[in-house]
């Protein structure tokens, strides 16, 4: 083949930056095609390069065969002979074939396939250079917008140089305007091929609303964040409106939130700059959650947090009246920012409000503490007092005592003195650790003794005639002989009834 073709090679080597490999494997590949349009097959067809690539070979093995078949890869006898005089029916020879006797259409055939080839290792080679790029903020120039409608409407197209950037519409700020040539700044999120005629075939995809890309753009203008003097724990953000950064750092003397702002907020001007004025609060974090939720909180100043659940992540945070608005922001961007960032559902409350709330929560502790105090914490046997001697209550035991109201009772009516073994001293001594350490209920028994002595009065009274002075009205009874309060003599006849 002519050496143009060599040429060609060096050229797509040097010129397009292509590796040598991959420049070969294509024209290999065309002339197999073109060979496949001609023939029917291009499994018998060899391709070769001269060592200096100053030319190209393309051959064509047959099979001697008595009797041609398939011209494909069949060659007669007699034809062989004539190219190789030792040749044998069965052998393999080895035909040159020239590519310009092919057709017209199957040079375009072949045409098309070196471009496919050609387009295809453009697209490995920058995929390679570029998978990489993921993460990383690149700048590009706008090119032009998509008006169509769809769902690529809106769509920014960026000239990166040897790649094109798209800028999707979700990915966009919505208090940014961009206009031609304009210089845009983004973070790579994908890369892609594509089968975009007449373009590289590769797509980055961009985002400037990823939260990301706020943390790049404070790398490149804050050193101590690059450095990692000043760490980022974690960035939340609501595109175009706020966005909340919670720093800190590993050494004491080092400010974190005063190294992100820099003098006068310098520093942190320039990212705002960036994200087109959009708000951003740098704050500290705390691994203490109650201070971790107040910094979230900033620019409002908490007076306290409350931590209501930790298993739950509920908290409930108290600021003065005047900064109620401030603390829960328009339309609620700043609590719902703070709850992202510390990952904690954060309920903000007034000072009187805030008061009145722990008051109920007091209380409600309180009564549910109450309901669950567990029956172990109430002494109702002797072996659970403290300190008690087990020897008596083994002997207790063995005669029906395990209970405190039963040895109380038992000591009323005098019965334990009869356990043999058991000593007055070892009686009294357990009464007086009962005294010390239960705490005995009688309103029941009390309300019970006034009951029976209220029935014997009654009981009495029933019984008992009453009797006046018939002198005076003066209440008397019958053991009496003078009234006494007019002292007039008594006397009492009793009188049978039939």
């Amino acid at each position: 083949m002519s050496s143009q073709m060599a040429e060609a090679i060096r050229q797509l080597i040097q010129e397009k930056g292509l590796p040598e490999k991959a420049v070969l494997t294509m024209i290999e590949d065309t002339l197999k095609a073109a060979y496949k349009r001609e023939f029917g097959t291009n499994e018998n067809a060899v391709v070769e390069f001269a060592e200096d690539l100053s030319e190209v070979y393309l051959y064509s093995k047959k099979i001697v065969v008595d009797g041609v078949y398939d011209p494909a890869i069949e060659i007669e006898l007699e034809d062989a002979l004539k190219l190789n005089a030792d040749a044998e029916i069965g052998d393999e020879i080895v035909l040159p074939v020239d590519p310009k006797s092919f057709g017209r259409s199957i040079v375009q055939t072949g045409k098309q396939t070196a471009h496919q080839s050609l387009s295809e290792i453009q697209k490995d080679r920058l995929y390679a250079e570029f998978k990489d790029k993921v993460g990383e903020v690149m700048v590009g120039y706008f090119q032009r917008e998509d008006m169509r409608e769809g769902k690529n409407k809106g769509t920014i197209y960026v000239d990166l140089g040897k790649v094109e950037g798209i800028l999707p519409k979700r990915n966009q700020s919505p208090r940014e305007r961009f206009e031609k040539n304009d210089r845009i700044r983004a973070i790579v999120t994908e890369v892609k091929k594509t089968n975009s005629k007449g373009g590289p075939g590769l797509q980055l995809v961009l985002s400037r609303t990823d939260p990301d890309f706020v943390r790049r753009i404070m790398e490149q203008e804050i050193p101590e964040t690059y450095d990692k003097t000043v760490e980022i724990y974690k960035i939340v953000r609501e595109p175009g409106y706020r966005t909340k950064v919670a720093v800190y750092s590993h050494r004491e003397d080092i400010d974190p939130v005063g190294a992100c702002v820099g003098q006068k907020g310098v520093r942190i001007q320039s990212v705002i700059r960036e994200l087109d004025g959009e708000k951003i609060d740098i704050l500290k974090y705390d691994p203490d959650p109650a201070e971790f939720i107040k910094n979230a909180l900033s620019p409002a100043e908490v007076t306290s947090v409350m931590i209501l659940d930790a298993d739950k992540r509920q908290a409930l945070a108290c600021v003065p009246d005047s900064q109620f608005s401030l603390a829960i922001g328009k339309q609620g961007l700043n609590v719902r920012l703070a709850n992202r960032l510390v990952d904690w559902n954060i309920d903000v409350k007034t000072d009187e409000e805030y008061e009145e709330c722990s008051q109920l929560i007091a209380e409600s502790r309180k009564a549910a503490e109450s309901l669950f105090i567990q029956e172990e914490d109430t002494i109702s046997t002797l072996e659970e007092l403290p300190g008690v001697d087990q020897t008596v209550v083994a002997l207790l035991k063995e005669n029906d005592i395990v209970d405190i109201g039963q040895f109380l009772d038992a000591l009323d009516k005098g019965a334990l003195s009869g356990i043999e073994g058991l000593s007055a001293e070892s009686i009294a001594a357990l009464e007086s650790l009962i005294n010390e350490e239960v705490e005995l209920v009688e309103e029941e028994a009390a309300s019970t003794d006034e009951f029976v002595a209220e029935e014997e009065i009654l009981a009495e009274d029933d019984d008992e005639e009453e009797y006046r002075c018939p002198e005076c009205n003066t209440k008397i009874t019958i053991d009496m002989t003078a009234c006494p309060n007019c002292g007039i003599g008594l006397s009492f006849e009793v009188v049978d009834e039939e």
